[in-house]
């Protein structure tokens, strides 16, 4: 909306006057900061709303998995879910006021967070009216998710410059570059994917998984706006990306918004994000990550997530061939929790391993 000021002030004679002021809303710097303050001021407005209905709705809260541990069956009882639709509804307004509305890689990231978001919703609706923790098919479920990737990487291969539209960049060699044709497109949809999952995965404790998703949008949101600057991506020897700094006003939004639902999430928490969340937001990292050409760096920044959907690859196969598990629990998080470490401790100590992977991650930018 702030952004259509601009050209108004170049055609309505009243708003000349303003036109000095209006311009500061063409940095994208700026209107990132814009996006994050709103997003983060409007969840802590109708957060307490939203908390509020969802838990009269859902009645007895999440469902709590047996199998996990047992702690978690007082402590977590009776505690909302969906709370994703909170920082959802952030990202989306902040979005929508802050972003160039004309920008196509805005629309197609939101559109895979909102995609991913509502597979997650009814997953969550699914537990909550049956109370129980198995939600719908898995293959129906990532069927659905890699349909949507897939149509997402497809727009943004046609929106690239050839070849490196459907290239694999080499982080730290200067101009390494693996074109892997269509292949791409199952590359690229796996990378979503597989971030949305991962999240999802990491999605365990109290406030475990939104600080490192914050932690990995404000890294992105530095090489979105680095990629889409042609000065900047020419010194750094990064490919130029017209446009894709739009994407830092989106990650702006979604810290904003994170930090609003941290205010609720923090232990104890009062609402949990839930598949709605998880997904959603792992699915934007993916497309993000996509989008800029740094699918390969998303690895290293969202390491944590990476280990997380590891350890429960490893667990499950682990004890299926052999019978034995190679954790006291899977995803990683809850082995911790049973070798006697507290919830604090883990979630903690977790973020700060997100913010050293985050910065090994940026590293790269300069490293070729």
């Amino acid at each position: 909306m702030f952004y259509w000021l601009i050209d108004l002030s170049n055609t309505v004679p009243g708003l000349g006057i303003f036109k000095p002021l209006l311009n500061v809303f063409r940095y994208i710097t700026f209107r990132t900061g814009g996006a994050m303050v709103t997003g983060a001021l409007f969840v802590f407005l109708f957060g307490p709303w939203i908390i509020d209905n969802l838990r009269l709705r859902q009645g007895k809260g999440q469902p709590i998995r047996t199998d996990g541990p047992q702690s978690h069956l007082v402590s977590k009882k009776g505690t909302p879910t969906m709370g994703g639709l909170m920082i959802l509804s952030g990202l989306v307004v902040s979005t929508v006021l802050w972003a160039n509305p004309l920008n196509p890689y805005v629309w197609i990231v939101l559109a895979v967070t909102l995609g991913f978001g509502f597979i997650g919703f009814y997953d969550d609706y699914l537990k909550v009216t049956k109370q129980t923790h198995a939600g719908f098919s898995g293959r129906t479920r990532l069927l659905l998710e890699l349909l949507i990737a897939l149509a997402a990487c497809y727009a943004l291969t046609r929106l690239g410059r050839e070849p490196f539209s459907t290239a694999l960049v080499i982080p730290f060699f200067k101009d390494v570059a693996l074109d892997l044709g269509w292949f791409f497109l199952a590359f690229g949809a796996f990378i979503i994917v597989g971030a949305g999952n991962a999240v999802n995965l990491t999605d365990g404790l109290d406030g475990l998984a939104i600080v490192p998703v914050m932690i990995a949008a404000a890294s992105f949101a530095m090489i979105a706006y680095l990629a889409g600057n042609a000065v900047f991506a020419d010194y750094l020897q990064i490919n130029y990306i017209a446009g894709a700094g739009e994407l830092a006003v989106l990650c702006g939004a979604v810290l904003g918004a994170g930090l609003g639902f941290l205010w609720f999430n923090a232990p104890p928490a009062s609402i949990f994000m839930g598949d709605t969340g998880s997904l959603a937001l792992g699915g934007m990292l993916g497309s993000i990550a996509v989008a800029v050409k740094h699918e390969i760096v998303l690895a290293v920044i969202g390491g944590l997530f990476v280990l997380e959907a590891v350890s429960v690859i490893v667990q499950v196969t682990s004890f299926k061939l052999t019978g034995k598990r190679i954790f006291k629990m899977a995803p990683i998080h809850h082995h911790f929790e049973q070798l006697g470490w507290t919830e604090p401790q883990i979630v903690i100590r977790f973020w700060i391993i997100s913010v050293m992977l985050a910065l090994a991650g940026l590293s790269t930018l300069k490293l070729r």
